[in-house]
């Protein structure tokens, strides 16, 4: 099988890392940024590309793995193929390819990547959806070579998935970040913190989130939680402390109803 990595993001390097380890052919690597296409292609024994006419046109499989921004763009620029094309997004409907391809599909893997972290990809569960029924056999073939964990899910399904993972990864990491510059500012050190974290992540693999939930805010203690939001200093920490807090301890009224 010959194929196409569209993007060397951290996405696109990670998964391609991943196929190359498990014996696929990767024969180019499009990037719009030079360096980053030569990067990513040393590592795999591809060809780097900067220009979508260069992209060939006779591989099996096209994984366009780029910023929902640009991907319609180059998507428009796709010489006619007569492989597979597929995204990687989790929010992108599958449509936005059958406009310019018949053959198309979507291979998600819901993970947070890193260009310099390595991740044990055959716990990632990844999504797949598919125009034809021999594509979609193509994708559980290639996705089952990665992963023990495949899931045929629609674009609506898929796009659901994407919220909440933006809940459960983007919004928590950007809490660690609050609680890190809380620290910071009185000297104190984040690593601390990490104990605390590593228990509450490890209890969801046994319980329910709503039935893990402790602290001030599930009983709603307001004088705890007043004195908490005083000591904040800008108005955007306070605002998240106060709307979480609330969410927190409506979500366990409804649970206890």
């Amino acid at each position: 099988m010959k194929v196409v990595i569209l993007g060397a993001g951290n996405l696109a390097t990670r998964l391609s890392l991943e196929m190359h380890r498990k014996g696929m052919r990767i024969a180019q690597v499009f990037s719009q940024t030079e360096t980053s296409a030569k990067t990513l292609a040393k590592r795999l024994g591809a060809m780097p590309i900067v220009e979508v006419s260069a992209i060939d046109s006779d591989a099996d499989l096209y994984i366009f793995a780029l910023k929902d921004s640009i991907l319609e763009s180059v998507l428009k620029q796709m010489n006619t193929t007569a492989g597979l094309w597929v995204h990687t997004a989790g929010s992108v409907p599958m449509d936005l390819l059958t406009q310019y391809h018949d053959r198309c599909g979507v291979l998600y893997p819901l993970q947070s990547f890193s260009k310099a972290r390595e991740v044990d990809f055959a716990v990632i569960p990844i999504f797949i959806e598919a125009q034809h029924v021999d594509d979609l056999k193509m994708l559980k073939k290639i996705s089952g070579a990665l992963t023990e964990r495949v899931v045929e899910l629609s674009s609506d399904k898929r796009k659901k998935l994407h919220l909440a993972a933006v809940f459960a990864n983007n919004f928590t990491n950007h809490m660690y970040a609050q609680a890190a510059t809380i620290l910071e500012e009185e000297g104190l050190k984040f690593d601390y913190l990490v104990p605390l974290i590593d228990e509450t992540a490890s209890k969801i693999h046994e319980m329910h989130p709503i039935e893990a939930q402790t602290g001030p805010a599930i009983r709603y203690d307001e004088s705890v939680i007043e004195k908490h939001i005083q000591m904040l200093t800008d108005q955007d920490s306070r605002d998240i402390y106060a709307i979480v807090s609330k969410s927190i301890h409506n979500m366990s009224d409804k649970e206890n109803e």
